[in-house]
């Protein structure tokens, strides 16, 4: 077909540069634009369409309302992080609460990611619905790195995990590096001398050099479930263990409790997530959740320092300051 080859591309690019131009910077209707490049209204739409998709345009909307800047603010002044406040209906299901919110992170990803930089990603249900709406955005030099492992008893994790990946290697051109362990070993020792392998230190070292991560937060109690808690990876005895241990969530399967604690919850032993420490220590992380049951964990992460932006639905943001 004419549109896979390279030259078709090309042109096609450079139209809906021409188009965006025009649109945005000209001020000049659809008709106009359509009449200047000889084709039609319709085709027009589609060009400015394929153009935001691509990232040639970048739509910010900075609102003086309550509904917006002013509830970002607050949330930013209160938590000391960068929030991104996506306007949620509240008659939506916490499906399609997700998506938006996902939707509007996959956006923002795109602005943040660049060339020579070293991107860690974690896997789950948000994640794989942000990387679902990421952008096209070319880089180069650019790594994205597995943030844990995705193995269970059931699974080997590679094919889920894999897939997100993927799709965000593609966005940005970058080079993806898988970490195919466990998502927990069964024995802290195991974990300990896999770490000492040269294979994994190479994964280690990338994670340790971490310029952007980006999470969710799981939530036993959230409508759309944490994968980590019903995808097979916890026991009845590691249910029993996080619940003796007050765990209320976890980051990339590293559990804490409300106060942002996390050395001693015993499953941290095994895990094959980033500690929270080194997580602390990457300069931007950007923290993507949805929904009212993810309150206390959001809670938890943000007095704990864990996230420099957060990207969260309009009600849960209301939540979050009522509880504050």
């Amino acid at each position: 077909m004419d549109a896979e080859r390279p030259g078709a591309r090309d042109a096609k690019l450079v139209q809906a540069l021409k188009a965006a131009q025009l649109y945005y910077m000209q001020d000049r209707t659809m008709e106009a634009i359509a009449r200047e490049l000889g084709t039609s209204r319709s085709s027009v739409s589609r060009l400015l369409s394929h153009a935001r998709d691509i990232g040639l345009v970048d739509i910010r909307i900075n609102s003086p309302l309550e509904r917006g800047g002013m509830l970002e603010q607050r949330v930013s002044e209160r938590f000391r992080v960068a929030a991104h406040v996506v306007p949620v209906p509240a008659n939506v299901s916490e499906v399609d609460r997700l998506e938006r919110v996902a939707m509007t992170a996959a956006r923002l990803t795109a602005q943040f990611v660049d060339s020579n930089m070293i991107v860690g990603v974690a896997w789950g249900s948000t994640l794989s619905a942000v990387s679902r709406n990421l952008p096209q955005k070319e880089t180069h030099n650019t790594t994205v790195v597995q943030l844990n492992g995705a193995g269970n008893t059931q699974t080997t994790g590679v094919e889920y995990s894999s897939e997100i990946l993927q799709r965000f290697g593609h966005a940005f051109g970058a080079k993806v590096q898988q970490f195919p362990v466990p998502a927990f070993f069964d024995d802290p020792a195991t974990r300990e001398a896999m770490w000492r392998e040269r294979s994994t230190r190479r994964v280690l070292d990338l994670q340790a050099r971490m310029d952007l991560a980006l999470f969710s937060l799981g939530s036993p109690s959230a409508e759309v479930p944490s994968r980590v808690y019903v995808g097979g990876y916890l026991d009845r005895d590691d249910y029993r263990s996080l619940s003796e241990d007050r765990v209320i969530g976890d980051v990339a399967t590293v559990f804490f409790r409300a106060d942002g604690s996390w050395r001693d919850v015993r499953l941290n032993a095994r895990a094959t997530g980033p500690t929270l420490d080194r997580l602390r220590r990457v300069p931007r992380r950007v923290c993507v959740v949805a929904g009212a049951h993810k309150l206390a964990s959001l809670r938890a992460a943000l007095g704990a320092g864990l996230a420099t932006d957060v990207v969260l639905d309009e009600a849960l943001a209301n939540r979050l300051l009522d509880a504050s």
